[in-house]
């Protein structure tokens, strides 16, 4: 049975890098694209930027490949991320040969949960000074978190992983997320310590070999992977992956970057990596591996893009990659 990918490009940029990871993935299998619209564009257009048919086309494909949503994002990367199901981000950040990292010896992965905590939606405007935001963390979508990270650490034959928290002063929110976590990692059988987030922002960029796994809540693990992209040379090379318990949905970590979108030099690499995750995700680990392996010799060895100091287009990478698959 060939597999349903549905491709979401979004906005900006989105619309570049998304066609060249489906380029690469063609490249290595046979499988069935069904494209649809969100973001700012079919906003100003219709009225709503998530159709509701591009809804029901993430819930029900095998995986979704998205692009990238500028002003509308929340209301885009939120839902799609609610129609898989996912419950927890997985964002990678390590160096590769031949980029020109502030730190080469960065190799982390963050698993981030994705679905509570600061943007869980419930903010409010009470008067013309004051807003509230409230914060919500469960036990059970951090326990759910935790054995996935357990298991994650297991089949990657990784040591064990930190947790990164602020429950010194967020003590009922990050405590109880720090309490849950720790407890399944000690019912597991799964090392695991501590560190404050603001810590852990000073260590990481002084000694990026100290951490290896890192679990978080949901808005640290969106910062602190964006800083962790700073040390391996851009968020044009972040890739992530929204898993559920039975779909999930793959996604550059970058943005629209409107200042460059339509020129046709983006860099495709996130998008790229995303899709060799989406490919480890359907079982096709052999093809996983190889599209890595083809992102890493075009990065080591060109052409690369104006972010990573060179000259070459989407499509010079691109078909770059293509053509050592």
């Amino acid at each position: 049975m060939t597999e349903e990918i549905a491709v979401v490009p979004g906005d900006g940029i989105g619309q570049e890098v998304t066609p060249a990871a489906v380029e690469v993935l063609e490249a290595v299998g046979e499988f069935e694209f069904t494209e649809a619209d969100a973001g700012d564009a079919v906003k100003d257009e219709t009225g709503e930027a998530l159709p509701e048919e591009t809804y029901e086309l993430a819930a029900s494909a095998d995986a979704t490949l998205f692009g990238a949503a500028g002003e509308s994002a929340a209301d885009v990367i939120l839902p799609l991320r609610e129609a898989v199901g996912s419950f927890v981000n997985v964002r990678p950040a390590r160096a590769y040969p031949g980029v020109d990292a502030l730190r080469p010896e960065t190799d982390l992965v963050f698993l981030r949960e994705n679905t509570e905590g600061v943007y869980s939606g419930h903010e409010n405007r009470l008067s013309e000074d004051l807003s509230t935001l409230t914060r919500v963390v469960t036990s059970s979508a951090s326990e759910r978190l935790a054995e996935f990270a357990c298991e994650y650490v297991a089949e990657g034959d990784h040591d064990g992983f930190t947790v990164a928290h602020k429950a010194n002063v967020m003590r009922e929110t990050d405590g109880r997320f720090r309490e849950d976590v720790l407890a399944v990692a000690e019912e597991r059988g799964v090392d695991a310590d501590e560190v404050l987030m603001d810590a852990f922002a000073t260590h990481v960029c002084l000694d990026p070999e100290e951490f290896g796994v890192v679990v978080c809540p949901n808005l640290a693990g969106d910062v602190l992977s964006d800083l962790a992209a700073g040390l391996v040379g851009g968020l044009g090379l972040l890739p992530s992956a929204n898993i559920g318990e039975e779909n999930a949905l793959f996604e550059p970590v970058h943005g629209t970057a409107p200042d460059i979108a339509g020129e046709g030099v983006a860099n495709p690499t996130a998008a790229i990596l995303s899709a060799a995750m989406l490919l480890d995700h359907l079982g096709y680990d052999e093809e996983s591996e190889r599209v890595d392996s083809a992102v890493t010799g075009v990065l080591e060895e060109g052409p690369r893009t104006a972010d990573l100091g060179g000259e070459a287009s989407t499509e010079d990478v691109t078909s770059a990659i293509v053509d050592r698959l």
